[in-house]
């Protein structure tokens, strides 16, 4: 529908109102304080501290450092080290997987997914952050008009039955944010927030479940099938399944906790029958922690 990206966002817009704009993170606050305009030019330190980084596809041609990339074959941008700290991407799963929700009428996973990462979004750019999606897809930028750039990424669909982070394009030292089901294959989860790690990149992992994949509420004749329509079970007693599925939840659960503790990153599950604004919350105080 021509209309999802505006409809999407005024959802949005309406679960933002009533909290507060995201502050910076209260140590780039004080090391800007600190050094003013004129920061020593040493790592880490600073407003005026520039990190090389090789440029990639979206970097405008005035952003490269043209001196730096003559030393080299390669051409290189700086980054200020404030700009590295006040960005944020995002990576929401809107593989099939995703399209589950168990009540008629109600959410989908995917659905409460796109509202929770635009709201996010909003609350971030108000407080002057800058925002994007991981996968090269969207840059970090700030502005009104990223708000809309992020609407219209947001409502589009991946074409997998089950999504894998990405990690392309994200910046070190950045904040992260990773939205999914983790349905899928949990090695490619794993890997990917390793290397977010590795990069000093910090964030929370956000477990979107609809309330019948918590609850297993299914008895008797039951056939299962993936919403890609590629996987189908079909079983004449379902409620023996259910300790085993449960059990298997759980191991989930606790290897993206055991992960997020190994990384520095935080942790929760949210679902889709449970009021929005809470996790919303969770998620702004979550990206204000740095470490």
């Amino acid at each position: 529908m021509t209309d999802a990206p505006a409809t999407l966002r005024a959802g949005a817009e309406a679960l933002a109102a009533p909290l507060p704009p995201l502050l910076a993170a209260a140590e780039h606050l004080a090391t800007t304080v600190i050094l003013g305009d004129h920061g020593r030019r040493r790592a880490g330190l600073g407003d005026d501290f520039w990190q090389y980084r090789p440029a990639m596809p979206f970097d405008d041609a005035r952003s490269i450092d043209w001196r730096r990339s003559a030393r080299s074959d390669a051409a290189f941008v700086q980054d200020k080290e404030w700009q590295v700290a006040q960005s944020v991407v995002f990576w929401v799963d809107l593989a099939a997987s995703m399209s589950f929700g168990s009540v008629k009428g109600g959410p989908t996973k995917a659905d409460r997914a796109r509202l929770l990462a635009l709201a996010a979004t909003i609350l971030l750019i108000r407080g002057g952050e800058r925002v994007g999606l991981t996968g090269l897809r969207l840059p970090p930028r700030r502005g009104t008009a990223q708000i809309a750039r992020m609407a219209d990424r947001l409502a589009e669909d991946a074409p997998t039955d089950y999504g894998q982070p990405e990690t392309e394009g994200m910046l070190a030292h950045s904040r992260a944010v990773f939205m999914s089901d983790f349905m899928g294959n949990m090695d490619a989860a794993e890997e990917a927030l390793l290397r977010a790690a590795d990069r000093d990149v910090h964030g929370v992992i956000l477990q979107v479940l609809d309330p019948a994949e918590e609850a297993f509420p299914y008895d008797g004749r039951t056939i299962f099938e993936s919403m890609g329509g590629g996987v189908t079970h079909e079983t004449l007693k379902a409620g023996e399944l259910r300790a085993r599925y449960l059990d298997r939840l759980a191991e989930r659960k606790d290897r993206l906790a055991g992960l997020a503790r190994t990384t520095g990153w935080l942790y929760s599950t949210h679902h889709t029958g449970d009021p929005a604004a809470g996790a919303l919350q969770w998620l702004y105080r979550g990206l204000e922690r740095r470490g």
